[in-house]
């Protein structure tokens, strides 16, 4: 399989997708809002803050999109996309619990302003807030891709906590890691929006690879800027996944690809969870040009996801979904 073909230099404009889905998602956002509301303070102030703390909102938008691709959106629709973007902030506030992380898109995380109790709770009650809405489809194949798929993030995140300290952890495994904890729910966005506008299996089983494939190339990604980008551009602190241990793509390629004493490095410093040694780790996945590989394998990724396209009719929708997939292996942040 060839990677994709579009020159790094090309910009895509995030905006202008953005723009695709504007009357749908601003009904989204306020749907957001109405089911955030609470009569348990907390619940409205943790909600709100992490809800509104920047992000791309990308798995509601990629839905939307994926819905105007096969023709119009419904009410249905704005309400998945909804349950999606709980879904996904859930698992934001569980995450930053378990990582101990202290920011989160450039500002204090959730559970460094309010702690981790109330942090867990408030994530259990979006959970629980999304299955409350998406029985309002009244559409089991719904039901039962969205429970899986929450099953599968769960799994996920145990995969990932038992590979934490682990310099043994393979590639494969790493893979899963991420098939199970990120893509899954960039493809159940995909997915359902194919199920709600009743496309055939080949078309929802095609989107579904889509939104897998997308969601790998932006994980990659991701794991390539914690050693590439500046904490500003990261909206996290450098050297994150190394103090939490967390053998990535970069660290296992390097410590696979470096010489003896270089592996060493490594290998301490995932065991250790240490940022200290950061400086001496970064110089090593640079000399062993692990950041370039794993980019390689993002930009394979996303052109999986753009071949899977090609089912839908040509449409700006179509277009923008393609651009999106460009776009998660260009991006700096």
């Amino acid at each position: 399989m060839t990677t994709d073909s579009t020159p790094a230099s090309t910009t895509i404009d995030f905006d202008s997708i953005k723009k695709l889905t504007t009357t749908e998602s601003l009904a989204v956002d306020q749907l957001i809002l109405n089911e955030l509301s609470s009569d348990v303070v907390l619940i409205n102030q943790i909600g709100h803050y992490i809800i509104s703390n920047g992000g791309k909102r990308l798995r509601p938008m990629l839905h939307l999109l994926a819905a105007k691709a096969l023709g119009e959106t419904n009410q249905h629709h704005l309400i998945l996309a909804a349950v999606i973007e709980f879904i996904h902030t859930a698992t934001l506030l569980h995450d930053d619990v378990v990582d101990e992380s202290e920011l989160r898109r450039g500002r204090e995380s959730a559970n460094a302003v309010w702690g981790n109790a109330a942090s867990v709770l408030v994530g259990d009650y979006l959970y629980s807030s999304a299955f409350e809405m998406m029985v309002r489809t009244n559409n089991m194949r719904v039901m039962d891709v969205l429970s899986k798929t929450t099953t599968a993030i769960a799994e996920g995140e145990v995969l990932q906590l038992l590979n934490c300290n682990n310099p043994d952890t393979t590639e494969e495994k790493y893979l899963e890691v991420i098939a199970r904890k990120t893509a899954i729910l960039f493809s159940t966005a995909t997915r359902l929006a194919a199920i709600i506008s009743g496309s055939s299996s080949d078309v929802e089983n095609a989107l579904a690879i889509y939104g897998q494939q997308l969601g790998v190339a932006f994980q990659l990604i991701d794991d390539a800027l914690d050693y590439k980008a500046s904490t500003e551009e990261l909206g996290k602190n450098l050297g994150d996944d190394l103090a939490e241990g967390k053998p990535t793509l970069p660290l296992i390629y390097a410590i696979q690809h470096g010489t003896p004493a270089q592996a060493e490095i490594i290998i301490n410093a995932i065991r250790e969870g240490s940022r200290e040694a950061f400086n001496e780790v970064y110089a090593i996945v640079k000399a062993t040009n692990a950041i370039e590989y794993t980019e390689q394998c993002a930009h394979r990724a996303a052109a999986l996801a753009i071949e899977s396209l090609s089912c839908l009719p040509d449409s700006d929708y179509k277009t923008a979904l393609e651009q999106l997939a460009r776009f998660s292996v260009q991006r700096d942040h």
